[in-house]
This record gives C-alpha cells, structure tokens and sequence, in this order.
C-alpha cells in the first residue's frame, strides 16, 4: 500500500510503498479515504515529541470504510464470534486514543498513546486499529468532514463538556480561535447555549469566530487585550485554553470567583509565575484535559449528530501534496482543519 512516512528528523513527508497492516485479534483494518492533521505531525517531524522512532506513518485522525477484522487465530469464525464481522463494510471514524484504561477520570499512564506513534497512523491507504476504537460515521458528514473530527473534537468535547460541564447561558472564553481543538470548543459552547468571546493575534479569525457565532472578541497581539475582554463579559465562568505561557495569570484574572479554567495544552511553554492567590482566592477551579476516553468520543460523536455540526475543514490537499499541508500547518494559515484526501 502507499503511506506518507517520516523517514528521520527534520525529514519531508515522503509517499512510499510499505507493507498493508494485517488485523490481530479484536482489530479491523480501515480502508482510508481522509486523514487530518494535527501538530503532533509538525512537531514528530521536527522531533520534538515524546517517543520518537522513524521510520513512522504519522496521523491520528482517519475516516473509512472497515475492510477487514481479525480473530483469536485470525480466521473468520474467531472474527464473528467476537461480533467484528459486524464491521466489515461500515463506514467508520477511528478514535485516536489507543488504550486509555479502565478510569473514566484520566488515561492510563502504563499503556495509553496515540495512533500515529509509536503505532502506524492514518496517512496511509490502510490502517489497523482495534474494533473497540471504531465508531460509525455520523451519514450527514463526508469522509473529509469525518477525518476532521477525532483528535481535536474529543479533546475539545472532554475540555467542554466533561470537565467544564458547561451549561446554557454561561460565560465562555476560548483562546486561540482558529486552531481545530478551539473551533470545535466553540462549536460545542454554542451548541451547550453558551454565550462564547474568543482571543486570537489574527483579525480576520477573529471576524471569522464571529460569523460562527462568537459575541465578542480580542486581538491579543493589541495592548489592553485583557481589559477589552473585561469590558466585554465582565469575568468569565469558563475559560477553555491551549496555550498556557506567562499568559496563564491573565486568564486567572479574568475568570469569575468559582469559576473553571481549563488547560488542555501548552503551546507557549511554562508560565514562569502563577498567581497562586488569584486561584485560592477567587476559588478557581483550575482543571487539566487531554484527549478524551472512549465514552468521551462516542458521546461526542452522538453530539455533533444532535446538534448537526459541521467540522470547519480550512483545506484538503492531495495525498501526493501531504508534505505541503505538513507545512501549512506548521506556518499556521488554517482556519479549522488540514484534510489530506487519501
């Protein structure tokens, strides 16, 4: 089969012919039709992430139909009797998060990880997953709509809605409008009845932002940010971030007394100080969200269901252009998700 391999640091993505995946027991293999990108691809080329090995078939997200499973000895009646010939034929997304454990509460430190590395991922014509990570495809999405939902929409989904629990009428501040955990954060806070501002160094995002539905917004790449977004929504009860930084003591500021403020990334590093008395003073609810467990995805495969959203796709690109989305990423154009169409 062909797949788009990272050979060694700092290296292109190069389509190559590997071997096709054979399914183990309790596995499929999916045929391909879309994968989307996250950084976790930028920054596993420039080898700045845990785990690395090379050569490697990155990509978390994928969309397909399932063409195969695998059984105790690998043959059909071991297949059916584990219900995975069920699959065969069903158009599916995957879930990302391989091995999360038996705690709803946080993944298991001894065996989780994400498809893409060390396992090969979704840039590739087939890819083998297990049949517990398989969820099927909501029938108004297309396969690049699909693709763009996995990794970004449950981290946004567990950082909303299970960790924030946010509920209708409430004050939500998002950073970083633009990126795809963020896009979908805002698009699950409306779909909560959420009244939703968000932070941005791009004023055409934030036009954007607000064309989706965001009541208000500020440029922080301008002084006063903070106080344009104090004179917007006073304080806020909820504010969903992915940034972290020496920016983390501003969003302190300006969250509500008992209000929750959650991280789910760090982009601009450590802060090099907290505010601790803005925390205990103000009895913040200072909370951590990464990824999302299987509950996590299929209550928000349900959600976009419901709620009939559509993942904001900024560009599709050709599998043979897979390194030039690569770098599309990396220079931060997108508004929404990088599909490679496979």
């Amino acid at each position: 089969m062909r797949a788009l391999v990272i050979t060694n640091k700092n290296k292109p993505l190069e389509v190559q012919e590997v071997a096709r995946p054979v399914a183990g027991a309790g596995e499929a293999i999916v045929r391909v039709y879309a994968a989307a990108l996250n950084h976790r691809e930028v920054w596993i080329q420039k080898g700045q992430y845990a785990g690395l090995k090379y050569p490697i078939v990155p990509g978390s997200d994928g969309a397909g139909v399932v063409v195969e499973v695998g059984g105790a000895a690998g043959s059909e009646a071991d297949a059916r009797a584990q219900g995975g010939s069920d699959w065969v034929g069903k158009k599916v997304i995957i879930n990302p998060s391989l091995d999360w454990g038996e705690s709803v509460a946080y993944q298991d430190p001894a065996s989780f990880r994400i498809l893409g590395l060390p396992d090969d991922g979704t840039f590739a014509e087939y890819v083998r997953v297990p049949l517990a990570n398989l969820v099927e495809k909501p029938g108004g999405l297309s396969f690049e709509e699909a693709a763009a939902l996995p990794l970004a929409g449950v981290t946004a989904y567990r950082a909303v809605m299970t960790r924030a629990q946010v509920k209708a009428g409430e004050k939500v501040l998002i950073t970083g409008i633009g990126g795809g955990v963020a896009l979908f954060a805002l698009q699950f806070a409306l779909a909560a009845g959420a009244e939703v501002i968000v932070t941005s160094g791009s004023p055409d995002k934030l036009d954007k932002a607000m064309a989706m539905g965001a009541t208000g917004s500020a440029n922080y790449g301008e002084p006063g940010w903070v106080d344009t977004l104090k004179l917007l929504a006073g304080a806020f009860d909820v504010i969903i971030d992915g940034a972290a930084g020496d920016g983390m003591n501003d969003l302190l500021d300006l969250a509500m007394p008992g209000g929750r403020v959650i991280f789910y990334g760090a982009t601009r590093g450590n802060p090099t100080k907290i505010m601790a008395r803005r925390i205990f003073w103000k009895q913040l609810n200072v909370l951590g969200s990464t990824m999302g467990s299987p509950a996590d995805f299929k209550s928000m495969v349900d959600f976009v269901g419901q709620h009939s959203i559509r993942p904001v796709i900024d560009t599709v690109f050709p599998f043979e252009e897979g390194e030039a989305a690569i770098r599309w990423m990396d220079d931060a154009r997108q508004f929404g998700k990088i599909v490679i169409k496979i």
